[in-house]
C-alpha cells in the first residue's frame, strides 16, 4: 500500500539555482520589505567601506601638511577618484575636525542601517516561515490519506519542523546579502576603476572569485552531502519516534541494548557527515581568506606599477589599495553562506517536494449539492500498485438500512469504505452516492454526508470533550455528552477525576483500546451524518461492551444508513443484510 506514496527522497534532485528560484518566488508578497532591506544593507556597507577610505584621505592630508611637496595631492590621477583633492580640501578646510565628525557620522549610520537591514530580513523570514508552514499543512491535507498512508512520519516531522526552520537562514541571511554584495561590489568597481581601468577589472575579478567562484566550487562538493545529512536526520527522527512508541515492547523483549546500539550507529554516521561538512567549511574559509590577501596585495602591486609608469600618484596607490582591502565584507558574507546553504537548499528541496507533489485524489468544488438517498459500487476494480484488492465488485446500500460485510482480514472490506469516503479513486467502475459518482460530488459535501469510524481511533493530546468535538467543531457540551451517551461511554467519563476535561495523553495512551474506540463512535454520532461507515467498530471491545455498542447503534441510528464491516459474526447481528467478501468479490 505504501508503495503508492511518492517520496521526496526518490525524486531526482533539482539544481540549487532552481531551488533558490522557487524559494525566492515565495518572497513576492513581501518584495517592498526585501527591497528596503537591500537598500539599507548596501548603503550600510558603503558607509563602513568609506570609513576606511576617508581615513586614508585624512592620512594623506596630514602627510601633505606635515611634509610639503611630498606628494601632489591634487594631481589629475587623484582627482579622478570618487573624492577628489578639491572636494577633500573643502571638507578639511576647517581642519581635521570636520573629517572626524564625518567619520563618526558614517559609523553611526552604519550601525543604524545594519539594524534596519537585519530587522527587515528577519521580519521577512519569520513571516515567510509562517506562510510556508501554512502551505505545507494545506498540501499535506490535500495529499492525505492516499499519499501519506505508510509514509515515514518521522521524516515528515523533520520537514515541518527543522527543515522549515532552516529556511530562515535563506530568507534572513541569503537573499538580501546576495543583492547587497552585487550592488556594493558594482559601486566599488566603479570607484576603484576611476583611478585605473585595470584596477577596476582586478577588483571585479576579486569580488567574483571570493563571492561566486569559491562558494560555487565548495557548494558543489557539499551539495549531495547536505541533502544526505538532512535525509538521514529525518530517518533518525523516525527511529527515535518508533523507539519511544515501542518502549514497552523493547523492555519486554530485552531489545534495549540493540536499539541503543542502532541509535549510536545512526548518530555516529550523522556526526561523521557533519564533520565532513565542517571540514569543507573550514577549507572554504581558508581559501577565501587567502584569496582576499592575494587580491589585496595584487591591487597594491598593480597601483605601484602604475605609479612607476606615471599613470598614478601616491593618492591613487593608497586609496585604491585601501578601498580594495576594506570592501570584501559583502562578498565574504556570501562565501560564508555556502556550507550552511547546502543544508538549507536540501531542506528547501524537501519542503518544495511536498508543496509540489500532486494529490492522488483531487478535491472537488463548485458542483451542485447532493442529498443522501443511498450508496452503491458498480463493477469496481481497485489495486494498490500490482496488488488487486477489489475485482468487478458491486454492492448496493439502500437508505435507512444496516448493511453488513463479513470477511477475513485483507479481503478488501476497509478498502471499500475508503473508496466510499473517496480517500482513493477507483481504477475502473464507479462508486456512487445518491446515484452520483463520488468524483463529481463536492468534497466538503461528501464529508458532511458520511461519518467514518476506523479500526484504530486516533486521539489528540487534548481533553476527552475536545476529542469528541472533532466530529462537530463548536459543539456544545450538551451535544458532546449526548453523543457520548449514544456511544455508551458517558458513565465511564463521569468516573474520571476531571470528567469530560480529562486529558487523554499522547495518542490517547491513558485510555484502553475499547475506550478509544467508543470515543471514535461518539465522534460519528456527533457528526450526525446520514451515512455511517463503521470499520470493525467493536474489534477492541469485549462481548459485554460490544453488545452495549451494538444496542446503542441500533437505538441511536434513527433513519441513518449504516455500512458495517467486521470479521466477527456477532458484530453483524445488527445488520439487515450481510454480504460475504472473499478476495475482493462479494457473495
Amino acid at each position: 500500500m505504501s508503495g503508492q506514496n511518492i517520496s521526496y527522497e526518490k525524486r531526482s534532485r533539482r539544481s540549487g539555482i532552481r531551488i533558490m528560484g522557487r524559494l525566492i518566488g515565495l518572497v513576492r508578497p513581501l518584495l517592498p520589505v526585501m527591497l528596503l532591506a537591500v537598500a539599507l544593507g548596501t548603503i550600510g556597507y558603503l558607509c563602513a567601506i568609506f570609513l576606511t577610505i576617508l581615513a586614508g584621505y585624512g592620512l594623506l592630508h596630514i602627510l601633505r601638511e606635515s611634509v610639503p611637496g611630498l606628494m601632489n595631492f591634487g594631481s589629475a590621477a587623484s582627482e579622478a577618484g570618487f573624492l577628489s583633492g578639491t572636494v577633500l580640501s573643502t571638507l578639511l578646510k576647517p581642519g581635521l575636525g570636520m573629517l572626524f565628525v564625518l567619520l563618526i557620522l558614517l559609523a553611526v549610520l552604519r550601525g543604524i542601517l545594519h539594524y534596519g537591514e537585519q530587522y527587515c530580513n528577519h521580519f521577512i523570514a519569520f513571516k515567510l516561515l509562517a506562510i510556508i508552514r501554512h502551505k505545507v499543512f494545506a498540501a499535506l491535507r490535500k495529499l492525505c490519506p492516499a499519499k501519506l498512508e505508510g509514509r515515514d512520519k518521522g521524516n515528515l516531522i523533520s520537514v515541518i519542523t527543522s527543515d522549515i526552520e532552516l529556511l530562515e537562514v535563506f530568507y534572513a541571511h541569503t537573499i538580501s546579502p546576495v543583492a547587497i554584495a552585487a550592488l556594493t561590489s558594482l559601486v566599488m568597481v566603479l570607484f576603484i576603476g576611476r583611478f585605473s581601468v585595470w584596477a577596476g577589472l582586478l577588483a571585479l575579478a576579486g569580488y567574483l572569485a571570493v563571492g561566486a567562484a569559491i562558494p560555487l566550487y565548495f557548494g558543489s562538493r557539499g551539495g549531495e552531502k547536505g541533502m544526505e545529512f538532512r535525509s538521514d536526520f529525518g530517518e533518525l527522527n523516525s527511529f527515535l519516534l518508533d523507539s519511544l512508541r515501542g518502549l514497552d515492547e523493547t523492555i519486554q523483549y530485552r531489545q534495549g541494548e540493540t536499539r541503543k546500539k542502532q541509535m549510536e550507529e545512526r548518530s555516529e554516521a550523522l556526526a561523521g557527515m557533519q564533520k565532513e561538512l565542517n571540514r569543507l567549511e573550514a577549507a572554504q574559509r581558508s581559501v577565501t581568506n587567502l584569496a582576499i590577501l592575494l587580491f589585496s596585495f595584487a591591487m597594491l602591486f598593480l597601483m605601484l606599477c602604475l605609479k612607476q609608469a606615471g599613470l598614478a600618484d601616491v593618492t591613487a596607490v593608497l586609496i585604491a589599495s585601501v578601498a580594495m582591502m576594506g570592501s570584501f565584507g559583502p562578498v565574504t558574507a556570501l562565501a560564508s553562506l555556502s556550507n550552511n546553504l547546502n543544508q538549507t537548499l536540501a531542506s528547501g528541496e524537501r519542503v518544495l517536494s511536498i508543496l509540489e507533489e500532486a494529490p492522488q485524489v483531487e478535491e472537488v468544488e463548485g458542483m451542485d449539492a447532493v442529498s443522501f438517498s443511498g450508496a452503491e459500487a458498480e463493477d469496481v476494480n481497485f489495486s494498490y500498485e500490482e496488488e488487486q484488492i477489489l475485482k468487478d465488485y458491486s454492492i448496493r446500500i439502500p437508505k435507512g438500512k444496516v448493511v453488513g460485510i463479513h470477511g477475513a482480514s485483507g479481503s478488501g472490506k476497509s478498502t471499500l469504505l475508503k473508496l466510499l469516503m473517496r480517500f482513493w479513486d477507483v481504477q475502473s467502475g464507479q462508486v456512487k452516492l445518491s446515484g452520483r459518482d463520488v468524483r463529481g460530488i463536492n468534497t466538503s459535501d461528501l464529508r458532511s454526508k458520511e461519518a467514518y469510524v476506523t479500526q484504530e481511533t486516533v486521539l489528540f493530546h487534548d481533553s476527552i470533550a475536545n476529542n469528541i468535538a472533532v466530529g462537530k467543531p463548536g459543539a456544545s457540551r450538551e451535544e458532546i455528552m449526548e453523543a457520548a451517551r449514544k456511544a455508551s461511554i458517558h458513565d465511564f467519563i463521569l468516573t474520571l477525576p476531571n470528567g469530560y476535561d480529562t486529558q487523554v495523553g499522547e495518542l490517547g495512551d491513558t485510555l484502553s483500546g475499547g475506550e478509544r474506540q467508543r470515543i471514535g463512535i461518539a465522534r460519528a454520532f456527533l457528526h450526525d451524518a446520514p451515512f455511517l461507515l463503521l470499520d470493525e467498530p467493536t474489534s477492541n471491545l469485549d462481548s459485554l461492551n460490544e453488545g452495549i455498542i451494538l444496542k446503542s447503534l441500533k437505538e441511536g441510528k434513527g433513519d441513518k444508513t449504516v455500512l458495517l464491516v467486521s470479521h466477527r459474526r456477532s458484530t453483524l447481528n445488527l445488520a439487515d443484510v450481510v454480504y460475504e467478501m472473499d478476495n475482493g468479490r462479494v457473495s
